[in-house]
């Protein structure tokens, strides 16, 4: 576990700027909270080795909530701003582009 401003990201971290094992290439420094634990995670394996539950996907409804950390900045973005842009909102670094592939683990689709 790691420190990213106040937000503690768990998982197989590897470096301040939440790369972990699974995703560890130079725009890969996004961590996303899941919703059916409350705790943050680079990403969806991260919290398939750790947690001791299934993950659970954001709502449609819940694109407001905070839900996305910049290991850039330490700063988070919601889940609306993040989908509409391919970086921080916050300090503009780029996130990796290849991460839309796999939305689908994070987020349920809209009704």
């Amino acid at each position: 576990m790691i420190r990213v401003g106040v937000h503690a990201v768990r998982g197989a971290v590897v470096d301040a700027q939440t790369r972990c094992a699974h995703w560890a290439g130079p725009l890969d420094v996004l961590a996303i909270l899941f919703p059916c634990c409350g705790h943050w995670y680079p990403c969806h394996s991260c919290h398939e080795e750790e947690a001791d539950h299934p993950a659970r996907r954001w709502p449609a409804r819940m694109g407001d909530r905070q839900a996305l950390l910049c290991g850039g900045c330490g700063e988070t973005s919601s889940i609306a701003e993040y989908r509409a842009a391919s970086a921080c909102a916050r300090c503009g670094g780029a996130f990796n582009p290849g991460c839309r592939l796999h939305h689908d683990l994070y987020f349920a689709p809209s009704a």
